[in-house]
């Protein structure tokens, strides 16, 4: 199970999750593409596409900064063939990037749900078929962080807006792994079963008193890489949680994961997850 010489383009990958996959994946020896908004340092959030590139290549990995926004088609589509053109090929495309207000219909301003719905879903499907031309060639992945379809109505009660969003993006995934099977491309979804330790979490937060109770985002890098090594469909068209999906293949401890190994804090379960 390597990613040796594959080549990923992973969007939002200046940091966070997307940096710890495209991380994970340049230990093996990988390609990295990281398509991100950040090429300047955020007062807050720390992470380029430029600094993320030269830990992928410190390494193991071969790195291309691409500055992006997920919402421009035109760029969307010249990003993904300057990858193809650099690396000469696209084996995974990780849709990474999201954008998130956990606010009910009566007070989201409605600037704010067409930017998540442009960052998650719509950019999902954008993303897909501009990368499509690429991994039909190489029988690749696509690989959505969205969540399981989860229709409890407390996921909805609150924060619909968001969840509606989300769960685009997971029936997306759904309905493309049929789509695309005749072309051998696996598309799948993956979701934290706990809260992930990132600083984007720490901003909405405003403090990283509950990372405590939380995992770090080398779970969802190993997660990922477990579907992303693998071939001929054998894992395709399914909503996995990154313990799901580790135990499959193999992994029982869990708790080098946590953010506090110390702790012995209860771990706070994510959203859309019961």
């Amino acid at each position: 199970m390597s990613l040796k010489d594959k080549t990923l383009f992973i969007t939002g990958a200046s940091r966070g999750i997307g940096r710890e996959i495209a991380l994970r994946a340049a230990r093996d020896g990988a390609n990295i593409v990281i398509a991100a908004k950040s090429a300047e340092p955020h007062a807050k959030l720390p992470g380029t596409i430029h600094s993320v590139a030269a830990e992928v290549e410190a390494a193991g990995g071969k790195a291309l900064a691409l500055q992006l926004d997920v919402r421009d088609e035109e760029a969307v589509r010249q990003a993904l063939a300057q990858a193809n053109e650099h690396f000469g090929g696209i084996d995974a495309l990780v849709n990474n990037a999201g954008a998130i207000k956990l606010t009910g219909v009566q007070h989201i301003e409605l600037k704010r749900f067409d930017l998540m719905h442009q960052i998650n879903t719509r950019a999902v499907l954008l993303c897909s078929q501009a990368a499509l031309p690429y991994l039909k060639k190489s029988s690749g992945h696509i690989l959505n962080l969205s969540p399981p379809l989860n229709l409890a109505s407390k996921w909805f009660a609150q924060y619909s807006p968001y969840t509606v969003t989300k769960y685009g993006m997971s029936m997306l995934t759904v309905g493309m792994s049929e789509e695309f099977a005749n072309y051998g491309i696996s598309v799948n979804s993956l979701w934290p079963q706990t809260m992930i330790a990132t600083a984007a979490i720490e901003f909405q937060l405003g403090n990283r008193e509950s990372f405590k109770h939380a995992r770090t985002p080398q779970i969802m890098a190993d997660a990922a890489h477990v579907i992303l090594s693998s071939s001929a469909r054998r894992i395709t068209g399914r909503l996995l949680i990154d313990e799901e999906i580790l135990q499959e293949s193999g992994v029982t401890e869990f708790d080098h994961y946590r953010f506090d190994p110390g702790s012995d804090a209860k771990l706070m379960t994510d959203l859309f997850i019961d």
